[in-house]
């Protein structure tokens, strides 16, 4: 691979920085406003931090024990079991389908936030006037204007990408810095506006669908899942660990693009639930913009706006990126369907960002019937759902490592601090995917998605037969 392909520490930083801090940190307030009190959200920012940090040193040492495995933490699936095997193969490919789905759904909660935050300058984008009915379904003007946003910053996107790895990065890297500035500013100035009161009282029952109240615990459970959205993307320097310019960077990018993002999560998150009100919070489309409207005015949140704008803009590409990146790597594993394999003269994964981007053209759909926040909310659970099982694998791949041995020799009290990360990282692995699936139809919906790999796994078996046969040949 050209040197043009190949991302130093900077650039690998901010694709960490730029794929976290993406529509979470818009949108994310009002939807852990909804599913916890102040308390409550603050306890699970504080419980997802934790865990998501011992899953990052879990990824950072895997990049360096496992350079050979790039492509995301779903390729450890197939080191679980005995090389070459069936069992092997096909834990590979089903980790690999969940984890692609999971990422070219993510990629629309951004790109559907981008359209929300672009309605401050463009309130049609929020008009409900019909535009045409058919039958019982009405389309409406907004509803079809957003579509079209979305649909145009997909594709347009995809062609920045074909224009070269490097360059995008490049202006993923300038997005971020960008953003990472805009956020602190907002910080400093909603530190001087909040009010104690709007965080009053810290603890209050919320309700389920039932009608049940839920109690503390269980609202730190509910909030954890939408939390761990906020997190999603920590991976990105790992996925991209064959394109580093130094193996030790993907480390030092995933635990620096950590903190940068927790610091930015915990402080903005906070501030808003103090600028603005629970019931306003609640009902906000867009909480950001109208926390510093509440404190400047209208004009300040269109500046703010212009910062949102730029900030997905940047989070689309690096999740495009990463989106099409995956599958491609998965199938140089051979755990994937072959043709993913498939570069243009760049030694870009063209035909993986084609496939990708239509199927995530197929989720802005959610957008002609439902209301942005609402398609927000369905995207980022199902989203953060499919991410889980891949975390838990890599997880477990460490502790496999630790157990065996294998890459610790002569290395015993290192051997032992990472038995320990392992542990942490797979016992909140399993706690958040019990809490998030405690909702059965949550649970069928994520199991579906993951089941329906199955039906295109047959050229992959097919391969795997092949080489097989070709090795015992030879």
């Amino acid at each position: 691979m050209g040197k043009q392909n190949k991302l130093g520490l900077l650039i690998l930083t901010a694709l960490v920085v730029g794929n976290m801090v993406g529509s979470g940190i818009f949108m994310l307030p009002r939807s852990l406003s909804e599913a916890a009190s102040p308390a409550g959200v603050i306890l699970a920012w504080l419980f997802t931090g934790a865990g998501v940090l011992v899953t990052a040193l879990v990824f950072g040492n895997l990049g360096i024990r496992k350079p050979n495995l790039s492509g995301g933490p779903q390729i450890y699936a197939k080191e679980l079991f005995k090389k070459d095997s069936p069992l092997s193969v096909l834990s590979g490919f089903m980790a690999s389908w969940g984890y692609w789905i999971g990422n070219l759904v993510g990629n629309i909660a951004i790109i559907t936030t981008f359209a929300s935050y672009l309605s401050t300058f463009f309130p049609i984008l929020t008009s409900t006037a019909p535009l045409f009915t058919i039958g019982s379904f009405t389309l409406k003007v907004g509803n079809a204007l957003t579509f079209t946003v979305c649909t145009a910053l997909l594709w347009g996107t995809h062609l920045i990408i074909l224009r070269g790895l490097e360059n995008a990065g490049k202006l993923n890297f300038a997005v971020t810095a960008s953003k990472i500035a805009g956020f602190f500013i907002f910080i400093i100035v909603a530190l001087f506006a909040f009010e104690t009161s709007n965080i009053l009282p810290m603890v209050e029952p919320r309700l389920d669908e039932g009608g049940q109240a839920i109690g503390l615990v269980g609202q730190v459970s509910n909030a954890a899942v939408a939390t761990l959205w906020a997190f999603i993307g920590v991976e990105s320097a790992v996925v991209f660990a064959s394109r580093a310019k130094r193996q030790v960077d993907v480390k030092r990018a995933t635990i620096l693009g950590l903190f940068i993002a927790l610091a930015i999560y915990i402080g903005v998150s906070t501030l808003v639930m103090g600028v603005l009100s629970q019931g306003a919070l609640i009902a906000s489309e867009k909480p950001l913009i109208d926390a510093i409207v509440s404190i400047l005015g209208p004009n300040a949140g269109k500046v703010l706006a212009g910062i949102g704008l730029i900030s997905l803009f940047g989070s689309t590409i690096g999740w495009v990126m990463l989106s099409a990146e995956v599958p491609y790597q998965a199938a140089k594993q051979g755990l994937f369907l072959p043709s993913f394999l498939k570069e243009n003269k760049k030694n870009l994964p063209v035909f993986s960002m084609i496939i990708t981007n239509s199927l995530g053209q197929l989720f802005i759909f959610s957008t002609i019937s439902n209301s942005i926040s609402a398609a927000f909310d369905f995207v980022i659970y199902i989203a953060t759902l499919s991410y889980l099982v891949p975390y838990l694998i890599a997880s477990a791949f460490q502790l496999k490592l630790v157990l065996t041995g294998e890459t610790y020799a002569k290395q015993p009290k290192q051997k032992i601090i990472d038995g320990i990360i392992g542990t942490l990282a797979t016992t909140y692995s399993i706690w958040v995917i019990y809490a998030g699936t405690a909702d059965i139809k949550t649970f069928l919906f994520g199991v579906a998605l993951l089941a329906s790999g199955i039906f295109f796994y047959g050229p992959v078996a097919k391969q795997h037969k092949n080489r097989r046969h070709t090795k015992k040949a030879a």
